[in-house]
């Protein structure tokens, strides 16, 4: 189990409900690794901002973590974390290794539909 403040997807199952039951996702799938770390810490502080997007982790090496692995939009990915976006069940960006905050917002205001809660980025 990652150690995040993040919901855990652990079962194919939640992974299908999760996709099923929020039009707007987001999944890293990683280690607890200096390259993985930050990328949780981003999306924690996001989740209080963005209110209509689900926040989720994802162990890459547990058994599920072949279901954000073996992705198309993932195939050339060498660096961790695998950071996934959905939308409407649909892959609609994915990226590999550490992401900032800015890069993680401009992801979010570019391919959803962005309700914010709480202040604004600066």
């Amino acid at each position: 189990m990652l150690q995040t403040n993040l919901k855990h997807i652990t079962t194919e199952q939640e992974f299908r409900d999760t996709l099923k039951n929020n039009e707007q996702v987001m999944v890293c799938c990683g280690r607890m690794g200096p390259m993985c770390i930050p990328v949780y810490g981003v999306m924690e502080e996001l989740e209080g901002e963005y209110g209509n997007v689900a926040f989720r982790d994802m162990e890459f090496d547990g058994p599920i973590g072949h279901l954000i692995r073996t992705l198309p939009e993932c195939s050339s990915f060498r660096g961790l974390p695998f950071t996934v976006y959905f939308k409407n069940g649909k892959v609609v960006k994915a990226t590999s290794s550490i992401q900032t905050r800015d890069q993680v917002t401009g992801i979010l205001d570019q391919h959803f539909s962005v309700k914010q809660h709480g202040h604004k980025h600066l």
